[in-house]
């Protein structure tokens, strides 16, 4: 419990916000060589614009059987820099106040690295283990897009990145699609000459209040989040552009909704003598485990081991996992003690970081394929 309580206090005191995760990187080359890990770096921070590429881990195993891949990205979401992690006498760790403490996705990395050593420690046999731990997770997982795939042969995955108790899994997470949309009216002085000009503002207005916002049917977000338009208070603006996204459990579903958001776009701004344009980007794309799959099944065995209760559910954000679906890699996504995450109220908890130490290594020693 102390060596977890250091383990994570010092990493989350380094600073690696998105594309900017060589320090951390470096940190867990040392710590995993140390163990005798094989380690290797790609050069996916290049390709995105970082200062670090993904890094890979390989340590052999004593079972006959194929490897597993455990997974945590290296980023945090701002404000992370100069983050002080304190613990209280329960063993709640939080941040100063004034950062995100860094727990998404610290605490994995965390779990990881004491599980390794463990292993290391006790002789248990346990099978091999490829890591991976992405860059720019944050930015809907940039990192592990480009991720070196003819590098990993494991099948089966478990991501350490999400929030809830210990025992809680997704099994399911969704498309989201980001979408901007840019109205183009017409401008004209506001005092002088309104009559003659086209609000783009006012046209975009009309169809973000027909759009169904927040959740239109179960498994469906929809969101704007940023609207930029016009240049001054006594200009009428023509141009506006709205930015939001689509979220569905249903890939299909997703580019439904995401048409009739143009559809009612197209049809208010030529009722209003303007015109829209869209593009949109596919930012993940839905996977979903078999509840009968071998990833499942010895996630819910070594749940029973540890006397944990075993919680897989669908969950609606994304992480590195639906980026290894797409290449042939069944997984699931676990907490790992993470909670209040992407706020400075952030915290995590030591006894569940040693929970799921005993769950992650229950799963590496299971014997059965």
């Amino acid at each position: 419990m102390n060596r977890l309580w250091e383990t994570f206090s010092a990493l989350t005191a380094i600073d690696s916000p998105s594309l900017g995760e060589r320090a951390l990187c470096d940190a867990l080359k040392a710590r995993l060589l140390d163990m005798g890990v094989s380690v290797y770096e790609d050069d996916a921070g290049a390709q995105i614009g970082g200062n670090c590429g993904n890094l890979y881990g390989f340590l052999a195993g004593s079972l006959s059987l194929p490897p597993l891949l455990l997974s945590s990205h290296m980023d945090t979401i701002e404000p992370g820099r100069g983050k002080k992690a304190v613990i209280d006498a329960r063993g709640v760790i939080t941040s100063s106040g004034d950062t995100v403490l860094g727990a998404d996705d610290a605490a994995g990395i965390t779990v990881i690295l004491e599980s390794l050593a463990r292993l290391r420690e006790t002789g248990a046999p346990h099978r091999p283990v490829e890591l991976l731990f992405p860059v720019a997770e944050e930015s809907y997982g940039l990192g592990s897009v480009i991720a070196d795939y003819g590098r990993i042969r494991a099948k089966e995955s478990y991501t350490l990145d999400l929030s809830g108790a210990i025992g809680e899994a997704a099994d399911t997470a969704p498309t989201l699609l980001s979408f901007e949309i840019t109205v183009t009216g017409k401008a004209a002085h506001a005092g002088f000459a309104a009559k003659h000009g086209v609000s783009a503002i006012a046209a975009a207005a009309k169809a973000i209040s027909r759009m169904p916002l927040g959740e239109p049917e179960p498994g469906v977000t929809v969101n704007v989040g940023r609207i930029a338009g016009g240049e001054a208070s006594n200009s009428v603006p023509a141009l506006c552009r709205v930015f939001g996204e689509i979220r569905s459990l249903s890939h299909n579903m997703a580019l439904e909704h995401l048409k009739r958001v143009l559809d009612v776009f197209t049809e208010e701004c030529a009722a209003a003598g303007a015109s829209a344009a869209a593009s949109h980007r596919c930012e993940i794309t839905v996977y979903a485990t078999p509840p009968d799959s071998p990833v499942v099944r010895r996630f819910v065995r070594a749940c029973e081991r540890i006397g944990v209760a075993p919680n897989i559910h669908s969950t609606m954000g994304g992480s590195d996992q639906n980026n290894f679906a797409l290449h042939g890699i069944q997984g699931l996504v676990i907490a790992c003690s993470m909670h209040d995450g992407h706020s400075t109220r952030e915290y995590c908890r030591l006894d569940e970081m040693e929970q799921c130490v005993e769950l992650v290594m229950a799963m590496l020693t299971d014997g059965t394929a």
